[in-house]
């Protein structure tokens, strides 16, 4: 029986390797894609998508067209756990097991909801992606006949970048512009440059973005925010946006994890106990070097993963992965304005949103 390549998740660390995939047909191996929906969707771009700057298609990747084009056996579906000794991946709901020779997990990320209680109504996350085409049309639906206030919780990238394309979306319909609060604590843009918040902050300010400091935000429920101090806010539409969290199909798995619940994998991207598991972007801790949470490094990772996933299968040694230097940080805050900073450069403004409009689209487009 030939060799089997099963690949969770078409993400950013994967798309090397699906656009090769013909690669491994072509020696014989047999290659199968899970994936919960048939696109992926380019999470650089989700915000720009809410504001309305991008469509859905402007965004996203074909991930069941590429596969099946290329020979491969696509099933929609989410990978639920993964039996390392038995070489299988079982299915979510349906008890179904894919089995594997080789097994490489671009399994994602996910917004904890925690601190959410009762009712999710009008509570909305940056992941998945998909959310966000929901929360733009409720959004809509709201401003259409009367005054709403929307609340973003959080002061990372994410938090900063839905705030202002929020501002984007309602100003473009001209129609009942919401209140915007941004709930970001006390450390406005931590472990970014000072001139970046500081840019950033102005921006959001100068949109209207009302940004809380007073304290962090301990419980969200339906239409409404208590902060630590017991202080409470009123909301119609809420978006947490606390960071990212890897995907619980590893630590479900008993299988090595960081810290931070993602598949502890070496410096071959390799999972430190099964030298058959491989692994990329979000989903990761990599034990050599943390990495932050940036899809920069999905990115870099994608040519290693797939000459260490060919390797595997083939017999031959693997490649080591260098992380690289300092990357690019540009930060889509709406109305076509941005962000933009690397290593002594940083600015704000129309031309800063140009630059990320053409890197992410040319990204985009040599995938598509």
């Amino acid at each position: 029986m030939k060799k089997q390549l099963l690949l969770i998740g078409g993400g950013h660390a994967h798309m090397v390797t699906l656009a090769s995939l013909n690669t491994f047909v072509a020696k014989g191996y047999g290659v199968t894609v899970i994936q919960p929906s048939e696109y992926h969707y380019y999470s650089g771009m989700g915000p720009g998508m809410l504001g309305g700057t991008y469509g859905p298609d402007d965004i996203r990747f074909a991930t069941r067209k590429q596969v099946e084009e290329k020979g491969g056996t696509f099933i929609l579906g989410k990978a639920y756990r993964i039996d390392p000794h038995k070489q299988l991946v079982l299915l979510e709901g349906s008890g179904q097991e894919i089995p594997y020779d080789v097994l490489s997990c671009n399994a994602g990320s996910y917004v904890p909801r925690d601190m959410i209680h009762g009712k999710a109504e009008d509570i909305f996350t940056a992941k998945p992606i998909e959310e966000l085409l929901v929360a733009r049309q409720r959004i809509l639906e709201l401003i259409a006949i009367r005054k709403i206030t929307i609340a973003v919780v959080g002061s990372g990238p994410s938090s900063i970048e839905i705030a202002g394309n929020i501002h984007q979306l309602c100003r473009e319909k001209g129609a009942n512009i919401p209140t915007i609060q941004l709930f970001g604590g006390r450390n406005f843009m931590s472990g970014r440059p000072g001139k970046v918040a500081d840019l950033a902050r102005k921006i959001l300010e100068r949109k209207g973005v009302e940004i809380i400091s007073s304290g962090y935000v301990q419980q969200i429920e339906s239409g409404r925010l208590v902060l630590e101090n017991g202080q409470a806010y009123q909301a119609d539409v809420i978006f947490p946006a606390v960071g990212v969290k890897p995907s619980k199909i590893f630590a479900r798995s008993g299988l090595p994890v960081g810290p931070d619940g993602g598949l502890l994998v070496d410096a071959f991207l390799r999972s430190e106990r099964y030298k058959n598991i491989f692994g990329g972007g979000d989903c990761i801790y990599f034990s050599p070097t943390p990495l932050d949470k940036v899809g920069v490094y999905a990115v870099r990772q994608n040519v290693v993963l797939y000459k260490n996933l060919m390797a595997c299968l083939d017999g031959q040694e693997p490649e080591k992965f260098s992380p690289g230097g300092s990357y690019l940080l540009i930060y889509n805050l709406g109305d076509r304005e941005g962000v933009f900073s690397k290593w002594f450069v940083t600015f704000s403004g129309r031309l800063a949103f140009r630059i990320k409009d053409l890197i992410d689209r040319r990204f985009i487009k040599s995938f598509q």
